[in-house]
C-alpha cells in the first residue's frame, strides 16, 4: 500500500488550487518566521513531542500537501501521517529550499 506520493513543485502548486487539498509546513517555528509556501494553512513541527497529538486535529478525509525545509522531515511526517490513518499525502521533493512560487511571512 502507497503511504504518500513525492511530487514536484509544479504538481503541488497545481494541487494547492483543488478542492479538499490542506497545506501542511512541518517545519520549526523558527523556519517558519522565516517565510512559507502562500496557502499553507496548518503548521506543526514534526519534530516536536506533540506532532501525533496535534494530527488528531486534522481532518483525515482530507488531502495533505506536506512540506518542510528540504523534504527530509516531510518524509517522516508522511509516514506518520499515513500510520495515523490519513490515505491522502503528498511530499514536496525538495521542500521550500527550492520552492520559486509564491511566499507569505507571519
Amino acid at each position: 500500500m502507497v503511504q504518500f506520493q513525492n511530487v514536484d513543485q509544479r504538481a503541488f502548486q497545481e494541487m494547492c488550487s483543488q478542492e479538499n487539498v490542506e497545506i501542511l509546513d512541518v517545519r520549526t517555528p523558527l523556519e517558519i518566521s522565516e517565510g512559507f509556501i502562500k496557502g499553507a494553512t496548518h503548521f506543526i513541527d514534526v519534530n516536536a513531542f506533540d506532532f501525533t497529538d496535534n494530527l488528531e486535529h486534522l481532518d483525515k478525509s482530507k488531502t495533505y500537501l506536506v512540506y518542510c525545509r528540504s523534504g527530509v522531515r516531510s518524509v517522516k511526517a508522511c509516514m506518520f501521517m499515513h500510520e495515523a490513518g490519513f490515505q491522502s499525502l503528498y511530499n514536496l521533493e525538495g521542500g521550500i529550499t527550492g520552492w520559486t512560487g509564491e511566499k507569505s511571512s507571519q
